[in-house]
């Protein structure tokens, strides 16, 4: 009976550590924006666009490099 309540402690304790452990990445600005409640997101062949209520960024691959443009509201581009 020990053993078995010894086993149990110690698979749980293992158990426990390895799920508090686990790293969680970092989501990006992109990312986060996405999620956000009313973001709209096309995506063409090459092409990414996220629009928000206040923000517009575009994603684009032009032979292998990637740009990113963001505007703003505020911004006069």
């Amino acid at each position: 009976m020990k053993i078995a309540l010894k086993s149990i402690l110690l698979i749980l304790a293992f158990s426990l550590t390895f799920v508090s452990c686990r790293e969680e990445e970092e989501k990006s600005e992109i990312e986060q924006l996405a999620e956000e409640e009313g973001a709209k997101v096309k995506i063409k062949d090459d092409k990414v666009k996220v629009k928000t209520d206040d923000k517009k960024i575009k994603i684009k691959e032009d032979d292998g490099e990637i740009k990113t443009k963001v505007k703003t509201d505020n911004d006069d581009n």
